[in-house]
């Protein structure tokens, strides 16, 4: 449920900016990494690939205030539960999380007491098949590009594979995560502990 930013700006309980056209966007632009756009020049195909092998690092080393610090004020973390998407409208999603409900799942992962992360996971990703697309607006760009997750925890390791797309934003000059896709290849499939950010 979506409220105006204007009606209730000091609102905790909803999003002032995923309404029915922020849906709208997203599922019109869903496979839009498909459609390759113009060639992004060396410099921005640098920026945007150190951009993503920092939100690993930072992932794997646990700075999540640091990770949040990546995305755009208007974004979204989704993990759909249909490979390569699906409608979020009318289907359930792993994760679909808004700028403020990312605020709350780092502090949950900061507090101490989500026992669902206690000890806390250890990860080591890859990303890989990095390909880059121009879009429509000179100010963003789209990413497809490969995972593999592994997770320790508690004596058991587990291991994530798929593929992200990421859409990023440029303001003042840097490049910030607007949208973040993350495509299990298991998506459909039950899983026990998805407690930790992929």
């Amino acid at each position: 449920m979506s409220v105006n930013k204007e009606e209730n700006p000091k609102s905790s309980r909803y999003s002032y900016y995923v309404d029915q056209k922020f849906y709208h966007e997203l599922i019109k632009t869903l496979l839009d990494w498909k459609n390759e756009g113009k060639a992004v020049n060396q410099s921005i195909e640098l920026e945007c690939k150190a951009l993503l092998f920092m939100e690993a690092r930072l992932l794997d080393d646990g700075k999540f205030d640091d990770w949040l610090g990546l995305f755009t004020s208007k974004c979204l973390y989704w993990i759909p539960s249909i490979p390569g998407g699906g409608d979020p409208t009318k289907e359930v999603s792993i994760a679909f999380d808004d700028h403020r409900r990312l605020e709350d799942k780092v502090f949950w992962l900061q507090c101490g007491f989500a026992y669902a992360q206690t000890p806390r996971s250890r990860t080591s990703r890859i990303i890989s098949n990095i390909e880059i697309f121009s879009c429509a607006k000179e100010e963003e760009v789209k990413i497809r590009s490969n995972f593999l997750i592994h997770e320790f925890r508690q004596g058991r390791t587990q291991t994530f594979a798929g593929w992200y797309v990421h859409r990023l934003h440029q303001q003042d000059g840097k490049w910030k995560i607007a949208l973040k896709q993350v495509n299990l290849i298991d998506a459909d499939q039950g899983h026990e502990n998805l407690s930790f950010l992929l």
